[in-house]
């Protein structure tokens, strides 16, 4: 008996010593297993998440600091199932991010237990069911997504105990009723609000105006708003765009601050509205709506341009109108900042996209914490580093994963960066361009631009997709556009073996193509645009020919990156070939205008106005009728196009002389061309108030071609 005894001690003993050597996982993972059963993960995601590790904080899409679970982020992978209730235990957690999936049901009322939740962005997916009033409890809430489901119910009005919030998207769900008390007065840190395509009803809150703090647009369309607009609006930032499109308000519209200078774009779809800059009249002592809109006729501005000026002018249509309203209302989808998803990548872009063009693979792969800054300081009110793609648009489809992973090709370097040819595995060719590494103080600046830009939607504007923001990398994505530049549609490029030169018909339609983007830039986008630098390298041609102006506001966002595009010395050579060189100690920061573009007042007035943009327009008319570029080389001197073409006309030089020799066998459409001609000499002219509004010169050029059919 005694050997068996002591046998059975010796074994304690022995387990006992061997117990240590034995992990277990802790709790935090445990919960995360729960929710590993809970959804089904098709493309293996959450395939290393193994009960047999000691802690989750190698696992796919965690991030963990002092070994707890501080974030979570899974997004586009095709996830089902419900988010189970045991989240809420996550102590620790700071950023959740399960955008573009499939989960569904309701957003668990025990999520909201995890106090210290910074960003909880869930845009995408099926979920539905109200938002629980428990949301009270996340007080260091920043960011709030939840766009694209199918959440209903009114919005909980302890919504407004979140004071720290600022960024609240909630576009595309059900949700109705009214915004609650307090809505603009208690969450004044909100930078970005977007209600979009839901039904909420009531009066817009005057307290709206006290949010001082928002940047980009205010969006509101789509919903039962009712009631006047509350002047308190105009209290908004001036650079605020407000999008109250698609609602039953009426009376007048407030023409103060925020809401001034803006077009009918931002109203319309609210038949009791009236007031400028609607047609409908308030009173008698408003405009009556049948009166005809005034514009400037084109000017005399030599004697090649006969009685154009003569004609009655005609605006775009309505129909006109609502196209393009509709298609910047499909590309208003302003998306929340989205978080703490870790790419291996993010630290090295310029291994996979390198200046010789060729993507490297996974060669170099080095880890990269995406929220270790931030999350440094526990509950800090400062915003997370943004280092995740940020589509502009519902269109978007990729993210930063496949973006990397993409055969990329140089396309050219300028001053303002790299750009690049992107293929995804799909076939999906995007443009991508690079700003530079530097500006990483300036997000909030350049979030506000890159914004603003992406919401431009028209069929000749080159749109911007999606961008992204590290401090080391800024990309700009934009579809990519497959005939190439118009510059080498006219000229030709060096090296080109094959130069097939466009017809006049081409040429016209890219004329009247370009002509209307700049009148949507101009008349019809929320700040009426101007461009401030227009030359054919910056109109890209379509598959059919079509025109789609690039380039828009490139400058100013590489300033805000970092790099240093700068007009100096363009402006200095500039003032060479108008003979008066001076010394130049004003930055413009639209971009980097070329030779020959720049209107003669840039050099002496800094703010751009859309006369300069007309002037660049017609040197370009002059480039496509002439075949040559905007700097003439006569001999051993240079001459600037303008000045060359108004040479010809006082030497009265035959048209043959003037015209591109490519053009010869549209000998038929001479009154065509010396009507375009007629419109850029009125273009270029030298004072900029007597150049006509590109509004006009597109009614000029559409009665053009219709005479002449």
């Amino acid at each position: 008996m005694f050997p068996f005894v002591l046998l059975f001690y010796f074994f304690l003993l022995c387990c006992y010593s061997i117990a240590p050597l034995v992990h277990s996982l802790n709790a935090e993972g445990s919960v995360l297993l729960t929710l590993k059963q809970s959804l089904t993960d098709p493309q293996g995601s959450m395939s290393n998440w193994n009960s047999s590790d000691e802690n989750p904080c190698s696992w796919n899409g965690i991030t963990c600091k002092d070994q707890n679970v501080v974030s979570i982020s899974i997004p586009k992978r095709k996830l089902s199932g419900s988010l189970p209730s045991s989240l809420g235990s996550l102590s620790q957690l700071r950023h959740v991010n399960f955008r573009n999936n499939k989960l569904f049901g309701d957003l668990p009322t025990q999520l909201f237990q995890a106090q210290g939740l910074q960003s909880l962005v869930l845009y995408g997916n099926l979920f539905s069911g109200p938002v629980s009033s428990e949301i009270q409890n996340l007080r260091y809430l920043q960011t709030l997504d939840l766009s694209q489901n199918f959440f209903n119910g009114s919005l909980p009005a302890a919504i407004v105990q979140c004071k720290r919030l600022k960024s609240l998207v909630l576009s595309q769900n059900n949700f109705s009723g009214p915004l609650p008390d307090g809505f603009g007065t208690e969450l004044s840190s909100l930078e970005r609000l977007n209600l979009s395509f839901n039904h909420f009803n009531g009066s817009i809150p005057s307290d709206l105006g006290n949010l001082s703090s928002l940047q980009g647009t205010v969006d509101l369309s789509h919903n039962h708003f009712s009631g006047s607009i509350p002047a308190s609006l105009g209290n908004l930032p001036e650079k605020v765009y407000i999008d109250l499109t698609f609602n039953n308000l009426n009376g007048p519209i407030p023409q103060n601050g925020a809401l001034m200078n803006r077009g009918p774009t931002a109203f319309i779809g609210n038949p009791g509205l009236c007031g400028p800059p609607l047609k409908n009249s308030c009173g008698p002592d408003t405009p009556s709506a049948s009166s005809p809109p005034s514009f400037p006729f084109i000017p005399n501005n030599s004697s090649a341009e006969g009685s154009m000026g003569s004609e009655k002018n005609k605006g775009l249509s309505t129909g006109a109108v609502v196209s393009i309203v509709v298609g910047d209302i499909i590309g208003i989808c302003l998306l929340g900042l989205l978080f703490s998803f870790c790419y291996s990548r993010v630290c090295g872009f310029n291994q996979d996209l390198d200046e010789d063009g060729i993507n490297k693979g996974s060669k170099g792969r080095k880890e990269c914490f995406c929220f270790r800054k931030d999350e440094s300081e526990a509950l800090s009110d400062n915003n997370v580093e943004q280092y995740d793609l940020v589509p502009l648009d519902s269109h978007v489809t990729f993210d930063l994963d496949e973006l990397l992973k993409a055969s990329a090709f140089v396309l050219g370097k300028s001053g303002i960066g790299i750009m690049y040819k992107v293929v995804l595995e799909d076939g999906l060719a995007l443009a991508v361009r690079r700003l530079g590494e530097g500006g990483s103080q300036r997000f909030k600046e350049f979030q506000t631009e890159v914004e603003a830009i992406g919401k431009l939607r028209h069929p000749n504007i080159a749109t911007l997709r999606a961008y992204y923001w590290s401090v080391d990398e800024k990309l700009l994505i934009y579809d990519y556009i497959s005939n190439g530049s118009l510059d080498t549609a006219i000229h030709g490029k060096a090296g080109l073996l094959t130069f097939a030169p466009l017809s006049w018909s081409y040429r016209l339609k890219i004329m009247k193509g370009t002509a209307r983007g700049l009148v949507y830039l101009h008349e019809f986008s929320p700040k009426k645009y101007v461009h401030g630098d227009l030359k054919p390298s910056n109109i890209l041609l379509g598959h059919d020919m079509e025109p789609h102006i690039s380039d828009f506001g490139v400058g100013r966002l590489a300033n805000i990156a970092g790099g240093s595009p700068t007009l100096q010395s363009n402006r200095v050579v500039a003032e060479k070939q108008h003979g008066r060189q001076k010394s130049i100690s004003t930055e413009v920061t639209t971009g980097v205008m070329g030779n020959g573009y720049m209107a003669p007042e840039a050099l002496k007035v800094v703010k751009p106005s859309q006369k300069w943009d007309v002037y660049s327009y017609g040197v370009m008319l002059l480039e496509m009728i002439t075949g040559k570029p905007s700097i003439v080389q006569l001999g051993n001197s240079e001459m600037d196009l303008v000045q060359w073409i108004q040479f010809c006309i006082e030497e009265k030089k035959p048209l043959v002389e003037v015209l591109d020799p490519y053009l010869a066998d549209d000998a038929d459409k001479e009154e065509e061309i010396i009507g375009v001609l007629k419109i850029a000499m009125a273009c270029v002219h030298s004072s900029p108030e007597k150049r006509p509004t590109m509004r006009h010169v597109l009614d000029v050029l559409d009665r053009l071609t219709i005479s002449s059919d």
